[in-house]
């Protein structure tokens, strides 16, 4: 979904010249926030709430929870950044890596968890996953705003305008039909909703937790912390919705699972936000 950003791209190599935060961005992202995501979801779902889940429904449930745990948000974090007034470079520049590493690192390790989780899924399905999904989209993009900026950097901007309506109904369309297909299941299991619900909301509270903290305790000023650590605490569900359907259908409970984190996310977020908003003193001067 397109975000219109005030970017000056001009900074964006000076923003790259402190790692720190990347560095540190990273490490949650995708050497933490996968695998507990996992752990979580396997916790909560085979053995917690075993009693009121069917262990089929349940490796459905953690399938879909896992595809949401390896993709890191790389859309509605501009809206989270901009909210807690985070650096538009920053955010820019960690979404763009986040996207560069999850070409090359969303397949292995989806992988690697629905392997150790027992769940067999074919990999050319997860490559094409990520070649339809992540890869044309970058490129299209890409070449999309080079050409736009050859007409000047207006067009782009009007361009982009266009396009944010129908970005935004797409979305809205398939958030949609998937609820429609799964209509029956969410109204005569709404405990079950709910118990998927659990791994999701306590997974992005304590990926937050710990790369705010970690932010701070580095020195790293809030304008960055906070957007950092909000990259780190939320998913790209629209690439796990997708994954999730090619790999098990529309109908299938791993479908089901990624459509929660939707539900859960926004509402998850919006009070993380206001954390970082109702803490902004304890960090260092923005720079």
């Amino acid at each position: 979904m397109p975000m219109m950003i005030n970017v000056d791209f001009s900074t964006l190599k000076d923003t790259a010249k402190k790692p720190k935060a990347f560095v540190l961005s990273f490490v949650v992202t995708w050497l933490v926030m996968p695998f507990s995501m996992a752990m979580l979801a396997v916790f909560f779902l085979q053995h917690v709430f075993t009693s009121f889940i069917l262990p089929e429904d349940a490796k459905q449930y953690v399938a879909g929870l896992i595809l949401l745990g390896t993709a890191p948000c790389t859309a509605m974090v501009f809206v989270w950044s901009r909210l807690v007034n985070g650096s538009p470079n920053y955010t820019l520049a960690q979404v763009a890596l986040n996207n560069v590493i999850m070409i090359f690192a969303f397949a292995p390790i989806a992988s690697l968890l629905l392997g150790v989780a027992d769940i067999s899924v074919p990999w050319e399905t997860l490559l094409l996953s990520v070649v339809l999904y992540v890869v044309i989209p970058i490129v299209a993009g890409y070449f999309t705003r080079k050409q736009m900026l050859t007409r000047g950097q207006e067009r782009l901007a009007a361009f982009l305008n266009h396009l944010k309506p129908y970005s935004v109904l797409g979305l809205l369309a398939t958030v949609v039909l998937l609820f429609g297909f799964q209509a029956e299941t969410i109204l005569q299991k709404p405990l079950v909703i709910g118990m998927i619900a659990v791994p999701i909301f306590i997974q992005s509270v304590m990926m937050f937790t710990l790369a705010y903290v970690w932010m701070g305790k580095a020195n790293i000023p809030h304008n960055i912390a906070a957007p950092a650590a909000l990259i780190s605490s939320s998913n790209f569900f629209e690439l796990a919705v997708a994954v999730a359907i090619s790999l098990f259908g529309l109908r299938s409970g791993a479908a089901l699972a990624t459509a929660v984190g939707v539900l859960v996310e926004v509402p998850a977020m919006l009070w993380l936000v206001s954390i970082a908003n109702t803490t902004k003193h304890k960090f260092t001067l923005e720079k």
